[in-house]
């Protein structure tokens, strides 16, 4: 494989049990080898304990951007390499590339994190021998890694339990978080949100769904999709025991795509625990490529979505 830019600190492959009824690498595990590749980053922060249990300062994760560019099947080799887009006196934005085996780029994901005691979450300055490492750890992102369709600004989040009900918002998922969903310091950690919307949004989905497979018969079986793009905000943290609620809807759908909102909210409190918005292709299952849907079909979904819906 050809010199890639960053540093290598992440390599692997995809099981078939990482995968999904697509048949690729399910989105879940992006995120978890974001986790690793984290890890592997703070390490050249000079933080190698960051995610250990003694650890006296950690990174903690405000905001997720993925691009997903090439699907990753059972079989495939991936390698991750990372570095520092930009630092401020408590917080950096960071930026990981996955790449298959044939240098093919699989996906960018740049979280901005922030530094912090673990367990009271209190930001403090980055220390002496992280700002000495800094130049080292430079890295410019390739124009395959920066946000296409969803933009990165800063939000003041819209999403609450009383403005989803206000808004008619479907409960797609309900339930606790578990032991096993949470991290070292017994967080939820970022990929077991994502995949809180994965497993569910099907019953949001699902009718529109029905309605184009009875306009067009002809995409059974063939009819799928693929994330292109992804964004979250994390506002605060789940804990094992807490419970989380998530309601989602349609921001836009046109005949090559759809956009979706998704709120992770604390049913106790009403407050959100995590936003995001997910741009996915329409993809045709056989030939492996992206489906465009005719008018009809489009009209056919019977899906109003709300343009004014946000993180």
């Amino acid at each position: 494989m050809a010199d890639l830019p960053g540093k290598d600190i992440w390599r692997g492959g995809v099981t078939p049990w990482q995968c999904d009824e697509m048949g690729h690498m399910n989105v879940q595990f992006y995120l978890a080898i974001a986790a690793q590749g984290l890890a592997g980053l703070a390490a050249m922060l000079g933080m190698p304990h960051a995610f250990t249990h003694g650890a006296s300062s950690t990174l903690l994760l405000r905001e997720h951007h993925v691009r997903f560019l090439k699907e990753a099947r059972p079989g495939a080799g991936l390698v991750t390499t990372g570095g520092l887009l930009d630092i401020g006196e408590t917080e950096a934005t960071l930026l990981q590339l996955l790449y298959h085996a044939t240098g093919e780029p699989a996906a960018a994901v740049t979280g901005k994190v922030q530094h912090v005691t673990p367990r009271d979450l209190r930001p403090f300055p980055w220390t002496r021998a992280t700002r000495e490492r800094v130049d080292a750890m430079r890295i410019d992102a390739p124009e395959f890694a920066r946000p296409r369709s969803i933009t990165v600004e800063p939000v003041e989040t819209m999403a609450s339990l009383r403005q989803a009900e206000a808004l008619g918002l479907p409960v797609v998922s309900g339930g606790a978080v578990m032991p096993e969903h949470c991290d070292v310091f017994g967080r939820m950690s970022p990929d077991h949100m994502l995949n809180r919307v994965y497993a569910s949004v099907g019953h949001m989905i699902q009718p529109s769904h029905e309605a184009l497979l009875a306009a067009q018969p002809e995409l059974a079986g063939r009819l799928g999709g693929a994330a292109v793009e992804y964004r979250a905000v994390y506002h605060a943290w789940p804990r094992a025991g807490d419970r989380v609620e998530l309601r989602s809807a349609h921001r836009a759908l046109t005949p090559k795509f759809r956009r979706v909102v998704h709120w992770l909210l604390d049913p106790t409190t009403g407050r959100p625990w995590a936003s995001g918005e997910v741009v996915s292709l329409f993809l045709d299952l056989q030939a492996r490529r992206s489906l465009t849907l005719s008018a009809d079909a489009l009209q056919a979904m019977a899906v109003d979505p709300m343009d004014e819906l946000g993180l």
